[in-house]
């Protein structure tokens, strides 16, 4: 879903050994073996990292099923219980992947283009779609409005400022620190929220600074034998102080989008609120990330189009709001719960599919070359690309 402006190389699988040259072997890839790759009819994402794909995929069902179980936890300690955890760590999974993959981004014109047509261009189709389908479907009467971003779509606009800050992250020497601290004054700043979402810009700023400083290693750590065993433990936990927090902590912390003297509580809870929630975050991502398989799945393709999922499950479920679905199934107690998590989850993974993913890509992957000029630097590196080829022919 995020993986725009990866470095090189990034999210590859190490060579076999026989292709390792300290072993002899033939060395690395060359433009003749791809070819032979393609005429073969392997796929161009081969290459791609199954763990990364799969942590995206599992992450955009546990989106799916928070927005859903936000309509029907009322009354269910348990569920609501269930869904502050959730929320603790399913959009910080994300975004500290997206920083993950956006370590390579600077303002290169090909990169300033893949985030315009990947980011700006969906942000702006799909806030004006959600806003008409709110106001037809919905009947509410609220004005249409590009700068205030409305149900998903405030992710995609803090990820366009996110990603234009990415140089300024690699240039300071404390960039977590500078990112806190900035995530905190967030915390205490009233009505912060009212233009381009920047109380969740601001708050969650520190998980998207930590995927910048993120390496392959750090990933290969979560994923050990004993991080795993661990992790069930802590999640336990989790969902026991989650059930207690239920009547003692108001859920507004968890969207990291209020101020502290919004949500009630004195201005210096901001900060402090701040650094545990963090916290909190990081160890149950990392719990998360712990669980997810590296090997290739049924779901590892999903992973490849988990935008799809996000920006259009929302309409899935507005839908089951306004036309009474949840009300349904919150007067079957656990039943309906169950039915709604379980057609929260097949919606989701239908939706991260290649039909669904053929039928949108328009909006979420416009081409756009009629919109740019031609950078001299790019078509300098397209030439130097085909230069191989065209000595091999003989031209």
């Amino acid at each position: 879903m995020f993986d725009a402006a990866p470095s090189p190389g990034h999210n590859r699988r190490p060579l076999p050994p026989a292709q390792s040259p300290a072993r002899g072997g033939p060395g690395p890839r060359t433009q003749a073996s791809t070819q032979e790759r393609r005429q073969q009819g392997q796929r161009p994402g081969a290459a791609r990292d199954p763990f990364f794909d799969n942590a995206k995929y599992l992450a955009i069902v546990l989106v799916a099923l928070g927005h859903s179980w936000s309509a029907i936890k009322t009354d269910n300690r348990v569920l609501e219980g269930l869904y502050n955890v959730v929320y603790t760590f399913h959009m910080p999974a994300f975004i500290i992947i997206s920083g993950y993959f956006s370590r390579s981004f600077d303002m290169r014109p090909d990169r300033l283009k893949r985030l315009i047509t990947g980011v700006v261009v969906p942000y702006l189709l799909f806030q004006i779609a959600y806003s008409l389908f709110r106001r037809y479907a919905g009947h509410a009467d609220d004005p249409i409005s590009l700068v205030s971003p409305y149900y998903l779509t405030w992710f995609l606009c803090a990820l366009f400022i996110w990603r234009l800050t990415t140089p300024v992250w690699k240039l300071v020497r404390w960039p977590l620190p500078v990112a806190l601290g900035i995530a905190m004054i967030g915390s205490v700043t009233r009505g912060i929220d009212d233009n381009l979402d920047l109380g969740r810009v601001l708050q969650f700023l520190p998980c998207f600074v930590i995927g910048l400083l993120l390496k392959p290693e750090h990933f290969a750590m979560v994923r050990r034998r004993r991080v795993r065993i661990l992790s069930v433990p802590v999640f336990a936990a989790a969902l026991a102080i989650g059930w207690w927090s239920v009547p003692r902590v108001d859920g507004g912390w968890f969207y990291r989008q209020f101020s502290a003297q919004d949500l009630g509580a004195p201005w210096w809870t901001g900060p402090l609120m701040t650094l545990a929630v963090f916290g909190c975050s990081l160890l149950l991502t990392a719990c998360f990330l712990a669980w997810v398989p590296g090997r290739r799945t049924w779901f590892t393709a999903l992973g490849a189009g988990t935008l799809y999922g996000y920006l259009l499950h929302g309409f899935v479920v507005k839908t089951a709001v306004y036309t009474g679905g949840f009300d349904l199934a919150q007067r079957h107690g656990a039943v309906g719960a169950l039915a709604v998590t379980v057609l929260a989850a097949a919606a989701v993974t239908l939706l991260c599919t290649e039909p669904v993913q053929r039928v949108f890509r328009f909006a979420m992957e416009p081409k756009l070359e009629w919109a740019f000029k031609q950078d001299a630097a790019e078509l300098a590196r397209e030439r130097q690309k085909r230069e191989p080829e065209r000595e091999k022919a003989g031209v």
